[in-house]
């Protein structure tokens, strides 16, 4: 059986024919698995969605209980047959409740990588290396230069500066569903104990981190607070903010930001960016090739990133690959292609 009889890209994203279901479609459809809640990945409108737990509460979170149709949730690997066809979700590491799924039929094994990262991340379920035959993986930084450093030097770099200007708030960019709560927990870990502050913007799903067990100290909202007296704090904002009228209202502050792209300077220059944070919630370039080795997979498929590189690797590693060039993913989180670019301030932010 070849592997498209199985799973094939389609302009509304992966299909798998027997089973008549998408994975993570980029257009409402019927049936739909979802990997995780980031919005380039799970959008609303569909007939019905089977999906973490987490991820449902997600996007019941940002687009409203009704969301779907219908929903039902997905326990880790533990198998949902649909027509014949096993679908197993197991943890991605990319955000909370982020899922790769195993999609299974007549001896072959498909994995849909969705987004993920192999680095510690207590804000995460640790991913998880699932052999098979065909393997979809992202490609996000899947480029040699990627090699992202350890987050907590990057942390290190921020509680230094912190120091350095203690009259100056710090505006931390990162985006409000998992970068901005991995920031507040790696914070803590580096000894923080002060309050953080956050944009309106990421209150609802930070708050929903803190129900689900994830510790992120004491977390007030901007707000609430007068922002002439923010000198010395950490407050963690869309990137967007940081050009809005929001950012100005502090008084000089350090602007910084929290993404895999600030390995390119270039790209913090562009942005204004004080103190560039290279920590990233996606693979690089090591990472993705390990995961390859690890999956044991004869056949890769590689989609929204860095894709023609990655493909190239894996021709001289004697594996088959091709680029799916699926469009519609990579416009949330650190993909999107408009970082820096300004963002209108949500009512009471």
């Amino acid at each position: 059986m070849r592997p498209d009889d199985l799973l094939q890209p389609t302009p509304r994203g992966l299909y798998c024919p027997p089973a008549d279901v998408y994975i993570d479609p980029v257009r409402p459809v019927e049936k739909a698995l979802i990997t995780h809640g980031h919005s380039d990945h799970a959008r609303p409108g569909h007939g019905a969605v089977l999906a973490t737990d987490t991820t449902l509460k997600i996007m019941a979170i940002r687009y409203g209980e009704d969301f779907a149709g219908t929903t039902q949730a997905a326990a880790w690997g533990r198998p949902v047959t649909i027509n014949g066809v096993t679908f197993t979700f197991h943890p991605a590491g990319h955000i909370l409740g982020s899922a790769q799924i195993a999609v299974s039929w007549k001896g072959l094994t498909i994995v849909a990588s969705g987004d993920y990262k192999r680095g510690r991340d207590p804000t995460a379920e640790p991913f998880e290396v699932v052999p098979c035959d065909v393997f979809i993986t992202e490609a996000t930084f899947g480029l040699p230069v990627f090699r992202h450093p350890d987050p907590a030097a990057e942390v290190a770099k921020l509680l230094a500066s912190l120091r350095l200007f203690p009259d100056r708030a710090h505006l931390v960019g990162a985006y409000a569903l998992g970068k901005a709560q991995r920031v507040m927990s790696l914070v803590r870990a580096a000894g923080w104990d002060q309050p953080i502050y956050m944009h309106g913007a990421a209150e609802k799903l930070t708050r929903f981190y803190e129900a689900e067990g994830i510790d992120l100290g004491e977390v007030r909202l901007v707000k609430a607070a007068d922002r002439k007296a923010l000198g010395g704090a950490v407050v963690l904002c869309p990137p967007g903010s940081m050009k809005d009228l929001w950012a100005r209202r502090f008084p000089d502050p350090v602007t910084a930001f929290a993404s895999g792209w600030m390995r390119v300077r270039a790209r913090a220059r562009q942005g204004g960016v004080e103190l560039p944070l290279i920590i990233s919630d996606h693979s690089d370039w090591d990472e993705l090739r390990e995961t390859i080795r690890e999956t044991g997979a004869s056949e890769v498929w590689v989609t929204h990133g860095q894709e023609d590189a990655l493909v190239h690797w894996c021709g001289t590693m004697g594996l088959r690959a091709r680029p799916l060039r699926i469009v519609g993913y990579g416009e949330e989180g650190e993909a999107e292609p408009a970082d820096l670019a300004p963002a209108s301030v949500e009512p009471g932010a």
